[in-house]
């Protein structure tokens, strides 16, 4: 397809200009149109914090052989059993099979949170080569942890977020999995990375009290409070749950210009909390913490909850993640406005029927145009029978 693209008009009237993978003011009518005058143009979705690597969770994972009773028993039992598991095949099926789900869903960047303990090197590289070529925007990290083979395994995390390269559609974040599971060196040092890199950080914060007592006990008084004592509370920083955070810690986040990301659905399932405190977030957007990146089933999952729990303070989140991909990409921050990324969805009759990310076309008509659904879910099968059993042998 052209660099320049015009959209529309839609049912609305909209019309939307493209050129050079941003939107643009205007183009001479001569110019290639999409027409869509049945449909409506929205900007595309925004999966603010996931992990891609679980792609390969619907087909089939088996259950614990004990039952979890608390998050540290979930994350040890499952998750933490999964990305053990994961090489270079596995990870590529599940990032490909994610990836072209959440586009199918009309999700359009993913800002991802990535661990594979028995494949550091490269991890990043693969993910970013499925999302350059199946054409999802994405920021990516490692996140950086000391819980399987101390401070080595933490700097080749740290490593691996210094080798990606960034790119028109990909750029690179600096990853802690959480407070618990690094020294303080660790964090200082990610801290000093981010800056050397002119990035941010991405990490878990108080996703359960097990965090928040883990800090306490190393004495700080809480996991913001150290990220900020060991000066790694980097400006723009992505902040992932923040359930158990308090209001104090709340205050520090929006004077560092953070960004808070709930994860209502995650949350739910993993019994530690609603996250109300962030109502007081200045910035909170919008994620699965690896949930399938439909972000509508997301926002109805925070409509849901948010009325259960009496949290008035949950609109335009969605939105928010918009504001922060264009931060991270240096463009404008007002969806669909001249200079803005050139990320957009056109719906028709409520369904996803085209998507474009970065001017290109990558939904067509409802079917992915930059690969093989079906292919893709096949490969998708036959890599997690592997994975399952590479689970079992751990």
């Amino acid at each position: 397809m052209s660099d320049e693209l015009i959209i529309g008009p839609d049912r609305t009237g909209r019309v939307v200009s493209l050129r050079d993978g941003l939107v643009v003011a205007g183009l001479p009518d001569a110019t290639l149109r999409l027409a869509c005058p049945e449909g409506e143009i929205l900007p595309g979705a925004v999966c603010a914090h996931t992990h891609i690597y679980s792609g390969l969770v619907p087909y089939g994972m088996p259950a614990p052989a004990e039952a979890p009773q608390n998050f540290l028993q979930i994350l040890r039992r499952i998750w933490w059993r999964l990305d053990r598991a994961l090489d270079a095949d596995t990870l590529r099926a599940a990032a490909e099979d994610y990836v072209a789900k959440a586009l199918l869903a009309g999700t359009t960047t993913l800002i991802d949170h990535h661990e594979s303990p028995s494949l550091i090197a490269g991890s990043l590289a693969i993910l970013a080569e499925v999302c350059e070529r199946l054409g999802m925007r994405a920021l990516l990290c490692y996140g950086a942890t000391e819980r399987n083979f101390g401070a080595d395994e933490a700097g080749r995390g740290l490593a691996e977020c210094e080798s990606l390269v960034d790119t028109s559609l990909v750029r690179g974040l600096i990853g802690l999995h959480a407070g618990f599971t690094v020294s303080d060196e660790t964090i200082r040092a990610a801290g000093e990375l981010a800056r050397q890199r002119k990035t941010v950080l991405h990490v878990h914060v108080a996703e359960d009290n097990a965090d928040v007592a883990d800090a306490r006990a190393r004495g700080y008084r809480g996991p913001l409070e150290r990220l900020r004592s060991l000066d790694a509370l980097v400006p723009g920083s992505i902040l992932a749950h923040g359930v158990h955070l308090g209001a104090d810690e709340i205050h520090a986040a929006n004077a560092a210009d953070c960004w808070l990301i709930h994860n209502p659905r995650s949350n739910e399932g993993n019994r530690v909390g609603y996250a109300k405190v962030l109502g007081g977030g200045r910035r909170v957007a919008l994620g699965t913490d690896g949930w399938n990146a439909d972000m509508a089933e997301e926002q109805a999952a925070l409509d849901r909850l948010g009325r259960q729990n009496d949290d008035k303070t949950i609109g335009g989140r969605l939105a928010a993640g918009q504001r922060l991909v264009a931060e991270r990409f240096g463009a404008a921050t007002a969806a669909l406005a001249p200079g803005a990324l050139a990320d957009l969805v056109i719906r028709q009759n409520g369904r996803v029927r085209h998507v474009l990310v970065g001017g290109r076309l990558v939904i067509a008509d409802g079917g992915l145009v930059t690969g093989s659904m079906e292919e893709i879910a096949e490969t998708a099968r036959k890599q997690a029978d592997r994975l399952w059993k590479r689970m079992e042998a751990l």
